[in-house]
């Protein structure tokens, strides 16, 4: 460790960084002074006041300082970073004016929509160097600021420069810098710095960062931690520091002896007199659990003995974080025992080191203990979070990872308090019961709950605390998801007990709404088991009885409480998903209620901002509810004439709901249009002219990139309900989803599902894409040679990457199905070769999930049997199509291998000529 970490530097080099920035600082003072007094430098010298105005509580005040900043920004860009890095230095300025500076100073480097973020980072790389070097002096004179706020915002600002300036090997001196600070200087420019450092190593990635350095950064980091330092301060920015350096010291942790000295360090921590010390060390711990948790064996026994110390003496805060080790622990297992997917044995050489299944027999009753220390007030609803939720949430996962073994540790402590006057001991004997239920096999569960269901429904109607019905109605709907529905041997639901179970959870839906809340979310769960629309079912003799009762719900005075509404139309929802023929005259007699309360919420006139948020949120719940009642009624023969009657009222609300909107869509009634179009097929055309501009704004729609997705999608529905009458809207379509693969305004996310809809509409409108050909497939080409390229993407990086080829390939399978007997087809012959250059490189690759492989092979069956003996010798000369095809046919993949039957048959006609 003192070898590759502990790298001295010499007294030289310290006095130089130090000096150096220093001279910064100054410098920008002198260069400021000098700057021609014009009406904007004018603003610069009154920036304090504007700043303080800034934050005024008079709305007139305010607004006016925040146009002349915007002001300042827009016309002199320099001065005015200049401006907020010279208030941010001065310690001669008020603390409000200063912190501000650095707030809006950090601002102009960084924003939450990427393409914004690009821009801003464009934006600093070419500013003159002089003025970024005259910024960066302010910033690390600001370091040593006496004023916390000051020093603190600074250190998120140099962090920001860092992030943007180290990738592209500006600012190297930066880190030198910083670690010059470290030694023979005061204790709060020691805590400034290693705060710098944490956030920089929060905003650069490790391998910009050279391993000498990260050894520099580390030894600092570990040093300032260690309890020789007798600062509270600068341990806690260690500490900090620590959590935000961990993905750095991967070749560290991978040294015995610096592994040792780190985890030392950090178990030591976790002991300090300091709670904030100690909170953030168990953080640090967390965040090493699952970054590396290979690497744990030798300390996991002493890990316990500290983490159960903390659970049963410590503060709420250090308690939480001391659980969540063991929570990530279980996440870390449960991930790697499904990657296996239980296909190996006790001796079988896997990653598991099975630290939850070891620690078993003292780390359940451990948790079991924090069940018992609930808070008389605590709403799970209202994003509270203490220390019984959490050894809850831990039980459930330790339950996932270990299944069987788990039950009897927790029975007997369920059996002790489940009938105790106490409600504590009641409530917690219930969450631990319904908390085990996901993890075990039904066999070991069955007998268990078969005893407790007739317990639990007399407990949710009689007990007299609201904690213990809120948390027996949660079990109960527990139980209902694990242990009933088609794919379970043994259900525990019977034909005899449901009647019951309905008129338990029915009468529970008129108690307070946390407990109503519940009941409706078991009822769903009740309802999903039954999914298979198998009739009869044992919900049919009280089908009416259920809707009325989750009807009266939504209109409960109360409903807006505990997510009731929202949760009482979720299961009428599911209700309907899973009804039958048996009951479809009931969901019928449903459409109109809802229509109507549709209507009603768009005649409430003058509403308030936050009427008008609910009134958004009731229409979206009532569009969702029709979008389910669409799909069933209208997809069923039985059904659909008689349904068809609505289909204008229907479609006239949702248009009246769009208009309420005035700028945006509602995402609820663009899925509802979808089904709808759907249902009604080609008739849809009637209401496109009056529903296009709707479907543009959609598409238009960068900012909430959900909708632009949503209407995405339901261009492909209009595609397939439409067929060729969708032709006279296509160039508005199309010229709208190319600007938007184009744009980097648009969430990533969004463009796979574009490229699978340009293949959607060359399916609708066959050869008449022909007029599109030369923009749409250029296009895919670019993105194609994209999505090749994934050398150093990481896990979540490469999923978006195969999601995109997979957009990219069916786009290009349903435009050979469009082209299909067309006299057009060798309009794609040019393409072809490039196609099969990208399935080669994919192949090569070979980091295609399954998806991808069964939409890429098909690929090849579709060029095959589109261009027929055209595609024969492109098809030959193709490096790779031979190996993945056999591949593909030799897959244990039952989709992929037959998708390769049907490309070989289409490759062996267009071989043959």
């Amino acid at each position: 460790m003192h070898k590759s970490i502990s790298a001295s530097i010499s007294f030289l080099l310290l006095l130089y960084f130090s000096l150096l920035g220093f001279l910064e600082a100054v410098a920008c003072c002198r260069r400021r002074q000098h700057l021609r007094p014009t009406s904007i430098d004018l603003m610069a010298m009154e920036i304090t006041q504007i700043l303080l105005n800034a934050q005024a509580v008079d709305g007139t005040i305010r607004k006016h300082s925040e146009e002349s900043l915007k002001q300042f920004q827009d016309q002199n860009l320099p001065g005015f970073l200049l401006a907020l890095s010279g208030e941010l230095a001065n310690n001669d300025k008020p603390a409000e004016s200063r912190k501000l500076a650095g707030l809006i100073l950090k601002n102009t480097l960084d924003a939450k929509e990427q393409h914004r973020k690009f821009e801003l980072l464009q934006r600093w790389l070419s500013l003159d160097s002089a003025v970024k070097a005259q910024i960066k002096g302010c910033l690390l004179q600001t370091l040593t600021s006496r004023v916390h706020d000051a020093r603190s915002t600074a250190s998120q600002v140099i962090a920001k420069v860092a992030g943007i300036e180290l990738p592209h090997n500006q600012w190297p001196e930066l880190i030198g810098s910083l670690l010059a600070n470290i030694h023979q200087v005061p204790a709060h420019v020691k805590q400034a710095t290693l705060e710098t450092l944490g956030y920089l190593c929060e905003e650069v990635s490790p391998d910009v960062v050279d391993q000498d350095q990260v050894n520099k950064i580390l030894t600092a980091v570990v040093q300032g931690m260690s309890s020789s330092e007798g600062n509270t301060d600068v341990r806690l920015a260690a500490t900090q520091a620590l959590y935000n350096a961990l993905g750095f010291a991967q070749v560290n942790f991978t040294n015995d002896m610096e592994r040792d000295y780190i985890m030392r360090v950090v178990c030591e921590a976790t002991l300090s007199p300091e709670l904030r010390i100690r909170q953030a060390a168990f953080e640090c711990l967390v965040s090493i659990s699952s970054t590396y948790y290979e690497k744990l064996s030798p300390y996991i026994s002493d890990i316990f003995n500290i983490t159960a110390k903390a659970v049963k003496e410590d503060e709420e805060p250090v308690a939480l974080q001391a659980i969540e080790f063991w929570s990530t622990i279980c996440d870390e297992e449960i991930d790697i025992l499904e990657e296996y997917g239980g296909d190996f044995t006790g001796d079988s050489d896997i990653p598991c080191s099975y630290f939850i299944k070891q620690a078993l027999p003292a780390l359940v009753p451990m948790l079991l203990e924090t069940l018992l220390k609930q808070e008389e007030d605590q709403d799970q609803d209202e994003g509270a979070w203490n220390l019984a939720m959490a050894g809850g949430t831990c039980l459930g996962l330790v339950a996932r990872t270990v299944g069987d073994d788990i039950v009897p540790l927790v029975m007997p402590f369920i059996e002790e308090n489940i009938t105790k006057p106490d409600w504590r001991q009641r409530e917690a004997a219930t969450y631990a019961f319904g908390s085990i239920l996901e993890g075990p096999s039904v066999d070991k569960l069955s007998t268990i709950v078969n005893v407790a269901l007739n317990f639990m429904l007399t407990a949710l109607t009689t007990d007299p605390n609201n904690h213990v019905k809120d948390t027996t109605a949660w079990t109960l709907g527990r139980i209902f998801e694990f242990l009933h529905g088609p794919n379970v041997e043994t259900p525990v639901i019977t034909n005899t007990n449901c009647q019951q179970i309905l008129m338990v959870l029915l009468q529970s839906m008129k108690d307070v709404p946390n407990v109503a809340e519940k009941a409706c979310g078991a009822l769903y769960f009740l309802a999903q088991g039954y999914e298979d629309g198998g009739s009869p079912s044992p919900l049919s003799p009280f089908f009416q009885d259920i809707v009325q009762a989750l009807l009266s719900v939504t209109h409960r005075e109360d409903a807006g409480e505990s997510r009731l509404r929202t949760s009482a139309y979720e299961a009428l929802n599911e209700v309907v998903r899973c009804s039958t023929d048996e009951t479809a005259p009931i969901v019928m007699q449903l459409v109109p209620v809802i229509m109507m309360e549709l209507n009603q919420t768009l005649e409430a006139q003058k509403l308030s901002s936050e009427e008008r948020e609910k009134q958004g949120e009731l229409q979206g719940l009532l569009c969702g509810c029709l979008q389910v009642i669409i799909q069933k009624l209208g997809g069923s023969e039985s059904t659909k004439y008689v349904f068809m009657q609505y289909a204008d009222q229907m479609m006239s609300l949702f248009l009246r709901v769009f208009a309420c909107r005035s700028a945006t869509v509602h995402e609820e009634a663009m899925l509802a249009i979808g089904s709808l179009a759907y249902a009604t097929g080609a008739d849809f055309s009637k209401y496109m002219k009056e529903f296009y501009p709707y479907l543009e704004m959609g598409l238009q729609n960068y900012e909430e990139y959900q909708v632009c997705a949503i209407t995405v999608g339901v261009v492909g529905d209009l595609c397939r309900a439409l067929e060729e009458k969708i032709l006279p809207f296509c160039d508005g379509i199309m010229t709208q989803l190319l600007k938007d693969l184009s744009s980097n305004q648009l969430h990533r996310s969004v463009k796979p599902p574009i490229f699978s809809c340009l293949g959607d509409i060359a399916l609708a409108i066959g050869e008449n894409f022909e007029k599109y050909l030369t923009y749409a497939m250029p296009m895919l080409q670019s993105a194609a040679e994209v999505s090749v390229n994934t050398s150093g993407a990481d896990d979540e990086m490469l999923e978006y990457t195969n999601q995109l080829r997979n957009g990219i390939l069916e786009a290009y399978s349903l435009i050979f199905q469009g082209f299909k007997n067309s006299p057009k087809t060798q309009l794609l012959t040019p393409y072809a070769p490039h196609i099969l250059q990208f399935l080669d490189s994919l192949y090569l690759e070979k980091d295609m999930d399954d998806v991808v492989t069964k939409t890429a092979i098909g690929v090849l069956g579709d060029l095959a049997d589109t261009l027929g003996s055209n595609a024969g010798p492109l098809i030959s000369q193709a490096v790779a199509s031979k190996d993945f095809l056999h591949e593909c046919l030799s897959s244990d993949d039952h989709f992929i291998k037959e998708s390769a039957d049907w490309a070989r048959l289409a490759i062996t006609r267009a071989v043959s000529g």
